[in-house]
């Protein structure tokens, strides 16, 4: 029998968790490694466990799934979020973040297996029902490169770097993880104001935070 997906589930309201893990549970390629009933102990377990994927509520006591997710920046594990609300704030962020699905609660009996397996594969997984999150934010971004024609022209490292600046990374740190020289980086950060036509000392920045959801 091939590994089964090892994951946990997160959530504080009982009678719902334990729903979920009777959904879970009767698919035998999934196996459920630990529950959590807050945002502090889901984060103690994957980092314990390092479990394929973590289904968690967004909206938990102590830590939020969002803070979790903050936290979680190096991790392998996969990220599900569950929610009862759909916000497009809210959306954005999870996606900003690096979610690989988003479920409804009212629709998790029908979806949670099919968003499991799914994000198991490394695809992403939304909803059918909040689809609408997904067509705007891919609109906005296409907007915002109407706007902003200049931004065809940048390279795949300059858009990279232009993410990292709208999630407040220093040039320093911007370097390290890209395996860069600290002055490479700056260079890159001047090719991009120059292309972008932006002028000042917090010109990039306050352009690539304003516009960081539907950065690519």
């Amino acid at each position: 029998m091939p590994d089964r997906i090892r994951i946990i589930i997160a959530d504080d309201h009982p009678i719902f968790r334990g729903g979920l893990r009777q959904i879970i549970s009767a698919d035998k390629t999934i196996e459920i490694i630990g529950e959590a009933d807050n945002g502090e102990k889901a984060l103690e377990l994957i980092q314990e466990l390092k479990p394929d994927i973590a289904v968690l509520d967004i909206d938990m006591p102590k830590k939020t799934g969002l803070d979790v997710l903050r936290a979680l920046e190096n991790s392998k594990t996969k990220i599900i979020f569950l929610t009862m609300y759909a916000e497009e704030d809210i959306f954005d962020e999870a996606m900003d973040l690096g979610i690989k699905g988003y479920v409804l609660k009212d629709s998790a009996v029908s979806d949670i297996i099919e968003c499991i397996l799914s994000v198991n594969e490394d695809n992403y997984y939304i909803s059918p029902n909040v689809s609408n999150l997904l067509v705007n934010r891919r609109n906005k971004s296409k907007n915002l490169i109407k706007k902003n024609p200049e931004l065809g022209s940048l390279t795949k490292t300059e858009r990279n770097i232009l993410k990292y600046i709208s999630e407040n990374k220093t040039s320093k740190e911007i370097a390290e993880v890209l395996f860069l020289s600290h002055r490479t980086v700056e260079n890159h950060r001047t090719n991009i104001s120059n292309k972008l036509n932006l002028r000042g000392s917090h010109s990039l920045l306050k352009f690539a935070i304003e516009n960081k959801s539907y950065l690519s």
